[in-house]
């Protein structure tokens, strides 16, 4: 199935969350005729004065268009949605923006090409203010010519970045990029909390923090040689060893303890510490604890 080759093509989006709702805008402001369904129809209201076309049920939707775009809270949501509306699948390019494991994607994808219909699963990396700027990234996986059918339209979202025919990379790069994201904004608050618990203005403490974050990158140097280390399971100790960085997690441990503060996060990180040490790797580089995170074989 191709895109419009004359004029913006049509393009429906079920699921008006926050994201959803910059999805539909994004794609009105480039000129496509967009269609919208949710199931709270008030949702739709500022889109439709923006000239959005309200579809009355999923069907209608999903008929609007050659291309459906979802944005809902997981792929569960896609068939509560959808699982009644089968028939209108057939022919159509449905566009999963939604989140969920990759299995759960690989199923949807089956399950979308039992009634017809060609399916593409994508991860939008930025929160929904940012959706359509230059910062904004997507990574798709499914089908290569499906994703090239429906580039044009779907660029105006974020830079398309293609992961892989397999339906589940899409969810496997975002999740794993979702992974340091959630990890960060949790060490951010108990970093925060620490400082609170000792009388430090949080407003005080906060830009040094993310200062830190920012220079992560330059301290990883582009992460050239942690990419190298983590592949070639090779990790010289010159510098950060697991003892000295192991000391310290044991360090931010007492500290969250003795502030009163929750101690579950720098207990779950020191555990890596100890287990590294535990076997073996005292001397080596921080980055050995991937071989005590990493999958057995």
């Amino acid at each position: 199935m191709s895109a419009a080759t004359t004029g913006p093509a049509p393009v429906t989006v079920i699921g008006l969350g926050p994201m959803g709702r910059a999805i539909a805008a994004t794609l009105l402001e480039a000129g496509h005729p967009v269609t919208v369904w949710n199931r709270t129809a008030s949702r739709a209201t500022e889109l439709v004065a923006a000239g959005a076309a309200q579809a009355a049920t999923p069907a209608d939707a999903v008929a609007a268009s050659r291309l459906t775009i979802l944005s809902l809270t997981d792929y569960r949501a896609m068939h509560d949605i959808l699982d009644g509306s089968t028939d209108a699948l057939d022919g159509a390019t449905i566009v999963n923006l939604s989140s969920d494991t990759p299995d759960v994607t690989r199923a949807a994808a089956t399950w979308a090409a039992h009634h017809g219909a060609s399916f593409l699963a994508g991860g939008l990396m930025v929160p929904a203010p940012m959706v359509g700027t230059e910062a904004a990234y997507v990574y798709y996986s499914g089908p290569r010519a499906v994703l090239g059918a429906h580039e044009a339209v779907l660029r105006p979202l974020g830079t398309p970045r293609y992961v892989g025919e397999d339906p589940g990379l899409a969810q496997l790069w975002y999740q794993a990029q979702l992974t340091v994201f959630l990890t960060t904004l949790a060490g951010l608050l108990q970093a925060a909390a620490m400082a609170s618990a000792a009388g430090v203005g949080v407003g005080d403490f906060l830009p040094d923090a993310l200062d830190t974050l920012t220079g992560i990158p330059v301290m990883l140097e582009g992460g050239h040689e942690l990419a190298k280390r983590l592949e070639t399971g090779v990790h010289p100790g010159d510098l950060s060893t697991v003892a000295m960085m192991g000391a310290t997690a044991d360090h931010i441990v007492s500290t969250s303890h003795a502030s009163g503060i929750d101690t579950r996060l720098p207990q779950a990180i020191k555990s890596h510490y100890d287990r590294a040490i535990a076997t073996g790797h005292r001397t080596d580089n921080w980055t050995a604890l991937y071989e005590v995170i990493k999958p057995r074989h």
